[in-house]
């Protein structure tokens, strides 16, 4: 790290200095959580209340201290376990069941804790590929029948999810007096409450400081239902039986959202203060800007900045905002770009003739901050998701085929120039076709979901994953070398291979096997390196499956 030399750069360098002294503080006291987990599992009675007491006082200085160093979903994660642990101490001790689900979530807190989020504030550093603690999103349900409650809830289970069914109102609003939940489904119908599921989510968002992400699940497939769950907030709208999967899918999609990447401007005008004043208000609105004064920059700021909105003055010298439109037009890489015309030209003939040749839509200037702000997000956010339908597969959400190959040739060039090693991975589901052939293809589809949000939830956002064909799957590790990359697949083998699947009254698991290629062997090009990967899978689905093997 270059040391800066004005005072509110020296200020942040030290304090990012702390938070990297921090996190390997925390990379010494994880463990010994670990650890003391062990102890606490053979400790008999009174033992284990001591355990309680220094497991409960460790947790609480994390829990004070972590967040304070730009950690904050580790304080969190520690203070919601020393609240666990505090319910043990004050109350006869922690039930088998209670003590057992504990431990594991302290060891998995150990483990993972402070991965990504120290590899996130420091990139120039990053500390391991790994991706940060694990938190399974938390979904309530609201559904009568018992059944159809529990189904869903398990299979949400399977899919990496913390869910939990409940039969009527008064437990439902008991949990969310508890603790709340990421997001909620709930059904219309719900026999003989004396309201609806639709009455009830209105009632129940209104009172809330922040509104859930909600999805409704009915049997009616009538206009006004529609109308009402839209009216009451719902992000999702799925009639009887569910599509769990999809259901899923747009769980991901609600928490994509929530949490996703700011979206990315660039403005092309030649008046410098103009420019600089839109860029202002659209970053003070959290999006990516940046500014071109010159259209013959085009090709090298859309290329590198991969914008999703593209703001033009319609007059600009040499070149005119319509000229410039029809030129980006030319590429079909950035088609989908919408592209936003900003001009005091108020003839609207002339301002649909500028629309007809290249654009998507023309604001007038002056153009209030807010209103800049709606128009731009908006169209980035339809962008956005547009983008992701087009080159995300629709079953499990990963990249495609080719947009996953595609991000096997960006990394082995990133690691060319950098000098940093890159690792490629290929998985595959073992006895694909005896799960489709013995319990279904919908059975099929939610091992290969499972398998896909696995994936997700233990990687970082760096890494590109990918649904290859079939049960097959492509994963790209950036800045990861290939023993790192081994253990890290290790892993998600075996918590794979630990999750249950239920069809048909049927309880089952699965295996995968991997292979791994990396850089460090000097790959000529993409197609070598994915080669070297199939070879390395096809030896450990030749050494007996249930493994991951290295080229």
């Amino acid at each position: 790290m270059v040391e800066p030399s004005n005072p509110t750069s020296e200020l942040q360098y030290q304090l990012q200095l702390l938070s990297e002294k921090f996190a390997e503080r925390l990379a010494q006291e994880l463990p010994e959580l670990a650890s003391k987990a062990r102890l606490l599992q053979a400790a008999d009675h009174a033992a284990q209340l001591q355990q309680l007491r220094d497991l409960r006082d460790q947790l609480h200085k994390l829990a004070g201290a972590a967040g304070t160093f730009g950690f904050a979903s580790i304080g969190q994660r520690a203070h919601e376990l020393e609240q666990q642990a505090l319910h043990g101490l004050e109350g006869p001790g922690l039930k088998d069941q209670d003590l057992q689900a504990f431990i594991l979530q302290l060891q998995q807190f150990a483990a993972q804790g402070v991965q990504s989020e120290s590899a996130h504030k420091s990139p120039a550093r990053p500390k391991t590929p790994a991706k940060a603690e694990t938190h399974l999103r938390r979904i309530y349900i609201l559904e009568d029948e018992a059944s159809i409650g529990e189904s869903m809830r398990l299979t949400l289970g399977n899919f990496g999810y913390h869910a939990e069914h409940f039969s009527c109102i008064a437990d439902f609003d008991a949990a969310l007096q508890r603790r709340l939940p990421d997001a909620l489904i709930i059904d219309v119908n719900l026999g003989d409450a004396e309201q609806t599921g639709l009455a009830y989510a209105a009632a129940l968002q209104q009172r809330l400081e922040q509104p859930l992400p909600l999805l409704v699940i009915t049997t009616e497939d009538d206009f006004a239902t529609h109308l009402e769950a839209v009216r009451v907030g719902a992000m999702g709208y799925f009639t009887k039986p569910v599509d769990i999967p999809q259901l899923e899918n747009r769980l991901e999609r609600c928490f994509a959202q929530q949490q996703g990447e700011p979206y990315r401007v660039l403005i092309v005008d030649d008046d410098h203060d103009l420019a600089s004043r839109y860029s202002l208000i659209l970053r003070s609105a959290n999006m990516l800007v940046e500014v071109l004064e010159s259209p013959s920059g085009i090709f090298a700021a859309m290329s590198r900045f991969n914008p999703e909105v593209v703001l033009l003055d319609v007059n600009m010298p040499d070149c005119t905002g319509p000229e410039l439109a029809q030129i980006i037009r030319f590429n079909d890489d950035w088609l989908r770009v919408p592209i936003i015309y900003l001009s005091a030209e108020t003839d609207i003939n002339r301002q649909m003739n500028a629309l007809i040749k290249a654009g998507d839509d023309f604001v007038t200037k002056p153009i209030g901050d807010n209103a800049l702000i709606t128009t731009v997000f908006s169209r980035a956010q339809r962008a956005r998701l547009l983008s992701i339908a087009l080159s995300r597969d629709s079953l499990t959400g990963l990249l495609k085929h080719a947009d996953i190959k595609e991000q096997v040739g960006i990394e082995l060039e990133r690691a060319q120039r950098s000098g940093k090693p890159a690792s490629v991975a290929m998985l595959d589901i073992d006895f694909f076709k005896k799960v489709n052939d013995s319990y279904g293809h919908v059975a099929g589809d939610n091992v290969i979901r499972a398998l896909a949000n696995l994936l997700r939830q233990r990687l970082r956002r760096v890494d590109s994953l990918g649904r290859y064909g079939g049960e097959e799957f492509l994963v790209v590790l950036p800045d990861c070398p290939a023993d790192q990359a081994l253990r890290i697949l290790d892993e998600i083998r075996q918590r794979f291979a630990e999750l249950h699947f239920i069809a048909s009254g049927s309880e089952f698991s699965v295996t995968l096997s991997a292979g791994i290629a990396s850089t460090e062997q000097h790959a000529l090009d993409a197609g070598e390196l994915l080669e070297r990967a199939d070879r390395a899978l096809y030896v450990a689905k030749h050494g007996g499956r249930n493994q991951v093997s290295q080229s």
